[in-house]
């Protein structure tokens, strides 16, 4: 039980995203995007946990002609476009205050590149806004979740080129103006910092048709950045009353020793996360980016009016994922563990996920703690969970008190940042329903309160069941975060 109450309408609620959720890739007018192009790898044939990247032209064409008979578990989710209803009820029985989902851009501008929006698209997203509402659930709505159109991606090599800011711009316009009335709460790009882990799947770019991979990933981030800056800028014209953020993928670092050369490689690590937020929550790079280019041969090329732009529309509030933390060494030689696209070395107080996830709660509160003092603006957990092997029982019921131990831990410690005075305006558990893991591309992977009965490889009745998890978090909420 937490001493203190969680703030009077703290957001409570579960994360998603149209590509690991929706399905239905080819109907409604959808376009293709790029994570449609990601096929499933078994664990035994992976190089690493991480098998999402398209690297070159002709292995894309390669996919592209792969229409049948390949595993490509993006393109099928859980089908919630046809079970939004169901799921939202689901939700909206847990108590769910919001639900955070992102818009496909594909399936509102097929190519990304038009200037007529896809009618049956907005109206798919008008139906879910509309079922949120009948349950007084807010939708947190993320314009850019891994779904660039696949059409950027060929003709303009993804974000590397400049063009993409005004298509995206005339995208985020489009749905500000068509869902104004019903969606108060925004994010612009889910984890901006991927791009230099994965620029595929950040950016859109494909690197065999780059000279400098670092110098292209870069420049498509200033664009990112500028077209983040005016997509807050038009959000704000166009829906007053509306709050637009952020998003980072937060990896709190670790020194691993006292050792002044392992402390450098944390405060290293942590510069090199935190630019992201540092040039839309701040609204300016930092003089420590800017020598880390210049040691680096990079040279962001700027318009007119770029820095002003991001001077001035930075964002209303800061959201994060939130799954572990790293830690860093001065000597190069150490073995580094894998986690949620991002590498260090192990941590010998920490257990871990299934996956090789650290579980680390108290990181949590010392990240909310140092994002607040450095930004002073709300912060909002928008991804936190535990992805893992699910049992059902003979008698239907799943017992993930596993879960349930590592999400009361992390709520737990959110409450003491809190009392430390940290603004929180509230928490989306990630993959509030079983969905495709974005990493691996699993459907094994289970984060959620609800069970999808499917495996990895599209076999299954697509059967909503409640798990053990499901009455626990209803609890939580019910009692703003009283009872854990």
């Amino acid at each position: 039980m937490t001493e203190n109450r969680f703030p009077e309408g703290f957001l409570w609620g579960g994360a998603t995203a149209a590509n690991q959720l929706e399905g239905a890739y080819n109907e409604g007018g959808k376009g293709l995007s790029i994570f449609d192009m990601v096929k499933f790898i078994p664990k035994e044939e992976r190089t690493n946990d991480i098998e999402m990247d398209v690297r070159s032209e002709k292995e894309l064409d390669r996919l592209l002609a792969e229409t049948e008979g390949g595993n490509f578990p993006k393109r099928r989710g859980i089908d919630f476009y046809h079970r939004y209803k169901e799921d939202i009820a689901l939700f909206a029985e847990m108590g769910f205050k919001t639900f955070r989902l992102s818009i496909a851009w594909p399936r509102i501008f097929p190519n990304g590149d038009e200037m007529a929006p896809n009618e049956e698209g907005l109206a798919f997203y008008d139906n879910v806004f509309d079922e949120l509402k009948k349950y007084g659930i807010e939708p947190l709505v993320t314009l850019s979740h891994y779904e660039i159109p696949l059409h950027l991606v060929k003709k303009y090599n993804g974000w590397e080129d400049r063009r993409l800011v005004d298509f995206f711009v005339h995208y985020a316009e489009t749905v500000f103006h068509r869902y104004k009335d019903k969606v108060k709460y925004w994010l612009t790009f889910n984890e901006i910092n991927v791009s230099t882990i994965s620029p595929y799947i950040g950016s859109g770019i494909l690197v065999d048709r780059v000279e400098n991979r670092e110098q292209a990933v870069y420049q498509a981030l200033h664009h990112q950045f500028v077209a983040s800056a005016r997509a807050v800028k038009a959000c704000h014209n166009i829906i007053p009353d509306a709050m637009i953020g952020c998003m980072l993928a937060r990896m709190e670092t670790y020194a691993e020793t006292c050792n002044p050369d392992d402390a450098l490689a944390a405060l290293e690590e942590d510069q090199k996360n935190l630019f992201f937020t540092d040039v839309q929550v701040r609204g300016y790079y930092p003089s420590f980016m800017n020598r880390y280019f210049e040691e680096n041969n990079i040279k962001i090329e700027m318009a007119p009016g770029d820095e002003e732009i991001l001077l001035q529309h930075t964002v209303d509030f800061l959201s994060f994922s939130y799954y572990m933390t790293m830690v860093a060494s001065g000597a190069p030689e150490k073995k580094k563990e894998k986690g949620n696209f991002f590498s260090g070395i192990k941590n010998p107080y920490l257990e871990a996920s299934d996956w090789g996830w650290q579980i680390d709660p108290k990181g949590m509160r010392l990240t909310l703690n140092k994002l607040y003092d450095r930004y002073q603006v709300p912060l909002f957990i928008v991804e936190n969970g535990l992805g893992a092997y699910d049992k059902v029982e003979e008698n239907g019921s799943i017992n993930d008190d596993y879960r349930i131990d590592y999400l009361r831990a992390h709520i737990e410690q959110m409450a003491e940042a809190i009392k430390d005075g940290v603004d929180i305006m509230g928490y989306t558990s990630w993959g509030c329903i079983d969905l495709i893991s974005a990493s691996t591309s699993e459907m094994s992977k289970r984060y959620g309160f609800i069970y999808v009965d499917q495996d990895d490889y599209g076999n299954g009745t697509l059967e909503r069941r409640k798990k053990k998890s499901f009455d626990w978090y209803k609890q939580v909420i019910e009692s703003n975060g009283e009872i854990l």
